[in-house]
């Protein structure tokens, strides 16, 4: 029985099964010249370039909405908190 190749592509999408080392986790998230995705060291997939600008301000933009969601309710949830009840009349014809 043949061997199953541990690294390729599939539909245009990278896969790579080998066992990752250190080496090759720390490269692949640090690459000068290359795009802002590149290819995962383990998995299916893309990841970010950190070597990248625009890598980080998407990594920014990722922290500042989780910061604002973990901050508290927005302005429509407090408004609703301390509206009045509402009465809906429905007319059935």
């Amino acid at each position: 029985m043949a061997d199953k190749p541990t690294s390729g592509e599939i539909l245009g999408v990278p896969y790579n099964f080998d066992r990752p080392s250190i080496g090759r986790m720390l490269s692949a998230y640090w690459k000068p010249g290359e795009g802002m995705l590149v290819e995962k060291p383990f998995g299916i997939g893309y990841t970010l370039n950190l070597a990248n600008w625009r890598s980080w301000l998407v990594v920014g933009v990722a922290a500042a909405l989780l910061w604002q969601e973990s901050t508290g309710p927005g302005e429509d949830e407090r408004d609703d908190e301390n509206s009045e009840p509402v009465e809906v009349l429905v007319d059935d014809e």
